[in-house]
């Protein structure tokens, strides 16, 4: 038979179309009326996609916890609860035994810082001459705690050194002595100073000639005014002096503090004025006062 074109074209074809049919029943799903193990075998297994994790919720901080008491014992026996810790800045306060200890011992240093040599003292004024004399004599008594020189007993206000020479101001020449009764009673004080000048003179000292170089003794109580009548009686029953003292005892008024260079006058100039090597030392040479 004689073959035409279509029919070789057909033929041509053939293991084409067969091989079409052959993909088709290859990739055609299985009938639904299967088993389910046949259905399972014949259903590919899906991979599983992993979960996408959900986003974690927000935490809170938590709050520092409150020191608390520790849980009571199975006894029973309530703990004692425990102290909240001191913030780091801030200095713990010191046991209320040692805060007392530092208080007591402030308090004592204080004391002995302040206080005088002994709970009181005592104030007497005291005139024999010239000051520079007198005041060169009280300071080197133990128990005097301080001399001044100074003026008392006139009529006229804050007077100069130049106004008492006129002899015109009624005032007295005088030395302020602050001293420990502790330490030297006013009996002892008085003793030295009618040792230290001649009380049977009426205001006179040697060449010093006038009301202000009187002997006189200025009281602040009544019971220094008793002691000094006692000790002049004393003096004059004693025979010391030839004469009885014509001291002044009187009741002291304003004392007004001499000049500045009238303080301390002979530990300032013994080597420099005439009059301190001339009637200064051989008195406190006479008393055993010169050391």
């Amino acid at each position: 038979m004689r073959k035409t074109p279509s029919t070789l074209f057909a033929r041509a074809l053939a293991p084409l179309f067969v091989a079409v049919l052959f993909l088709c029943a290859c990739q055609e799903k299985p009938q639904a009326t299967g088993t389910g193990a046949e259905m399972n075998e014949l259903t590919p297994e899906l991979p599983t996609l992993p979960e996408s994790p959900a986003a974690p919720a927000e935490q809170e901080t938590p709050a520092e916890p409150e020191a608390t008491a520790p849980a009571p014992e199975a006894s029973g026996s309530a703990a004692a609860p425990v102290p909240p810790a001191p913030a780091p800045e801030d200095a713990s306060p010191a046991p209320a035994d040692t805060a007392a200890l530092v208080s007591s011992t402030n308090e004592e240093k204080m004391k002995t810082e302040e206080a005088p040599a002994s709970p009181s003292t005592e104030v007497i004024t005291l005139g024999g001459g010239c000051f520079w004399c007198t005041e060169a004599v009280m300071q080197r008594l133990e128990g005097v705690l301080e001399v001044v020189s100074g003026y008392m007993g006139g009529h006229v206000e804050n007077p100069t050194y130049e106004q008492i020479c006129t002899k015109t101001t009624g005032h007295a020449e005088v030395i302020q002595v602050t001293f420990d009764p502790g330490r030297i009673t006013l009996d002892e004080v008085l003793d030295v100073f009618w040792q230290a000048h001649d009380p049977t003179t009426l205001n006179r000292q040697g060449a010093d000639v006038g009301p202000q170089y009187r002997s006189v003794i200025f009281y602040h109580t009544p019971e220094q005014r008793n002691i000094a009548m006692q000790s002049m009686k004393s003096l004059d029953e004693s025979g010391v002096y030839a004469d009885p003292a014509v001291t002044e005892i009187s009741e002291a008024s304003t004392f007004w503090v001499a000049e500045d260079y009238h303080q301390n006058y002979y530990a300032l100039n013994k080597d420099k004025n005439p009059y301190c090597r001339v009637v200064i030392s051989p008195k406190l040479k006479k008393l055993g006062l010169d050391q």
